[in-house]
């Protein structure tokens, strides 16, 4: 026993019972109070020589107060009539004892008569008024119920008819369950015969129509408790045109509860998990995709059990948000640095090579060094969680890195798919993003395999949205239902393909997740960090992540006045051209110098000197008319003193004949040469003079108009 219990137990006993004189009275202490008032009234009222008519005049104003009081709460007749008799009884028994004498045990036998009675009868008088109060109440929640059930008879009656007359098929509707929300229903139905819900479901368009549901809102046929029965959720408020921010709650998440990624029409929240599966995310430009990554990663912030490892090839820019905040971070005294909302970013192909060469290495092994832990928990799936987090890699545009076809980004992919392919028990899993649902991204069967949980922002676009092919056996999906930004489809292993919206969240909310959320990251386990090695832990040092810091650089601005002082210069800055400064010219000699410009014009724009000169005999130069655009000549040497020498072939500026090749070009105006005709009237092989004027092109001698076999090459003249 404490010592608490203890003082208290001695307090009570040394005051006595506690009484609550707030309290009302009961059948007993009602009865013992009216009887006790009685005798004390008549004993006093004898010793006083007060008139026995009095006590009976109080009894009468008595009973016709309560039983005044009895109409206004609109208690039930025998109540009223039984504490109106009590008051009468009462008073009647004073008027008798104060007469004849309290103190005989006539008085006082009657008097415990008539308090038995009042306590009986205020027992009784309780038990009936609270049954009538309880049979209002039920009355009251019948009606309401009636009412309801009229509304969903009515739903029920009308649904019927429209399913028969729009899908041919007559369904028996068990039950109409509104959505706690107030923006739809859902209707449970039994289908008749051997009728799947994919009839329905085909027809959901139709069925939307016909009952002039707003836009956005949808009549959609899902699987029911059993094959033999369809739930059909209909939308009656548009929740998806709204813009919602993301829920300011950052209350820590799990993998195995599921990440928040959105809502329902219903306003209901649609959970991703993503122990087993993969993911993949769809938009189009302007459709809310880079937002909605930032909605992945604030989920995965949030939880105690994922480390999120990132590649964006654009610079960086998905987790650059959730990066930048603890980098530039300047804790005060006491307080501890912030962690990135973000593990791991590579924004360069070598980064990410050295990424996911890390995440290989810490999937093997695991494999090996936690079989003893899977058999003491009986699994062959490695247990996740905070001492052993799953690493979620999210790859921004990830799809079209597996379907490219440049060298580089072929290994990357390579290295993707295997930890796609491999890795699933040891708790690595992907999200990757693409642009469009086309074949060419779900082509490949490792991601139409493993990536389950499959997402498509439509934003109206229609273009490269294939819903079929993205959530196959999903009928009646339909891009416009969806036309709003961050709108769109989801589908996931637990529930079906629908119609979903993803939250706005702000860079003023990503910046206070990481603070949050900083104190709740996992760090990766002893056995995946020494696998990981060094690659991993150098992951934040200065020369790895200098380019994160380099936000703030600006172009060089023209040292001599041109005008343009203070702002940054537009176009090319040809140096070579501007007049060099005394310093430069003291210490090298302008042949030197000339060199040097020369090499450094040829280095960035591929230019040399022209081939328009033979062996044999000059060529004269051909008039040229003046046109805009750049003039290196000036770079050039000058060609009276240096001796002619024949171009090597394959040299940048092109063989010999390439020049009569460009004055053919340009003789024939707008219309062009096709190669092959270039290539009689230079006498050389086609193949050659394809590669010589694709080459020309390319330093922009030549422009080429590609039109399938009417394709030309056009002087710039004439472009």
């Amino acid at each position: 026993m404490t010592k608490n219990s203890s003082s208290k137990q001695q307090a009570e006993a040394v005051s006595g019972p506690v009484w609550d004189w707030a309290a009302g009275h009961g059948p007993v202490t009602g009865a013992l109070s009216a009887t006790t008032g009685a005798f004390a009234v008549a004993t006093t009222g004898t010793a006083a020589g007060m008139p026995p008519g009095w006590a009976l005049a109080v009894g009468a104003a008595g009973a016709i107060g309560h039983t005044a009081a009895g109409i206004r709460l609109r208690n039930a007749g025998r109540t009223i009539a039984a504490r109106a008799a009590s008051w009468l009884v009462g008073a009647g028994w004073t008027t008798w004892a104060m007469t004849n004498g309290p103190l005989t045990w006539a008085a006082l036998g009657s008097l415990a008569t008539i308090g038995v009675g009042i306590g009986a009868a205020t027992r009784s008088t309780n038990l009936y008024e609270e049954a009538r109060e309880e049979e209002a109440i039920a009355a009251e929640q019948r009606q309401i119920a009636e009412a309801l059930s009229a509304e969903r008879r009515e739903i029920a009656a009308e649904w019927i008819d429209r399913i028969q007359r729009v899908c041919s098929v007559t369904v028996r509707v068990l039950a109409v369950e509104k959505w706690e929300a107030g923006t739809g229903f859902t209707i449970d139905a039994e289908l008749p015969g051997a009728t799947t819900y994919e009839r329905i479901a085909g027809h959901s368009a139709a069925l939307s129509a016909d009952a002039h549901l707003p836009h956005g809102c949808t009549a959609t046929a899902n699987p029911g408790i059993h094959q033999g029965r369809t739930l059909i959720d209909v939308a009656t408020v548009n929740v998806l045109e709204t813009e919602t921010t993301y829920p300011a709650d950052y209350a820590p998440l799990s993998l195995h509860t599921g990440i928040p990624w959105g809502y329902r029409s219903n306003a209901e929240q649609i959970l991703a998990y993503l122990r087993e599966q993969c993911a993949l995310v769809v938009g189009p430009t302007g459709s809310g995709k880079t937002n909605m990554v930032h909605v992945i990663l604030a989920g995965f912030a949030r939880a105690v059990d994922v480390l999120t490892f990132v590649i964006d090839l654009n610079a960086g820019s998905a987790g650059l948000s959730w990066v930048l905040p603890a980098l530039q971070h300047q804790p005060a005294e006491g307080e501890r640095q912030l962690r990135p909302g973000v593990d791991w970013l590579a924004g360069t192909v070598d980064e990410a090579h050295l990424m996911l060469d890390a995440v290989l290495r810490i999937g093997h092994q695991r494999k090996i060094s936690y079989q003893s832990l899977m058999t003491r928990e009986d699994t062959d799936l490695l247990p996740i969680g905070p001492k052993i987090p799953q690493i979620m890699l999210v790859i921004d545009e990830g799809a079209e890195i597996l379907v490219s076809n440049d060298k580089p980004l072929k290994k990357l992919a390579a290295k993707i798919l295997e930890v796609i392919r491999m890795l699933r028990a040891m708790g690595i899993r992907t999200v990757l993003t693409a642009l469009g649902s086309t074949a060419s991204v779900l082509g490949n069967l490792m991601i139409r395999r493993e990536a389950k949980v499959r997402v498509a922002l439509t934003g109206g676009e229609k273009e490269g949205m294939d819903l079929g092919k993205l959530f196959p056996g999903s009928r009646g999906l339909k891009v416009d239902q969806a036309p709003y930004k961050g709108a769109g489809f989801m589908g996931t292993p637990e529930s079906p393909a629908g119609l979903f919206k993803c939250w706005r969240i702000k860079p003023s909310q990503i910046r206070e997740i990481v603070a949050t959320t900083s104190e709740r990251h996992p760090t990766l386990d002893t056995v995946s960090a020494q696998a990981a090695g060094e690659d991993y832990a150098r992951r934040w040092s200065r020369d790895r992540i200098a380019w994160m810091h380099d936000t703030d650089r600006t172009p060089a601005i023209p040292a001599d006045g041109d005008g343009t002082e203070g702002e940054p210069r537009q176009g090319l800055n040809l140096a070579a051209l501007r007049e060099p400064h005394p310093e430069q010219a003291d210490r090298s000699d302008a042949d030197r110098l000339a060199d040097a410009f020369m090499r450094e014009i040829d280095e960035q724009f591929g230019t040399t000197s022209e081939p328009n000169r033979s062996t044999t005999e000059p060529r004269p130069e051909r008039e040229r008319p003046e046109r805009p655009g750049l003039n290196l000549s000036a770079l050039r040497e000058d060609r009276s003193s240096a001796p002619e020498t024949e171009p090597e072939p394959g040299a940048e500026g092109g063989p010999e004949w390439l020049t009569d090749a460009i004055a053919a070009i340009h003789d024939a105006g707008a219309a062009g040469m096709k190669p092959s005709a270039v290539a009689d009237h230079v006498g050389r092989s086609r193949q050659a003079v394809r590669e010589t004027l694709k080459a020309a092109a390319a330093r922009g001698e030549l422009v080429y108009r590609d039109n399938g076999p009417h394709s030309v090459y056009v002087h710039p003249d004439h472009a």
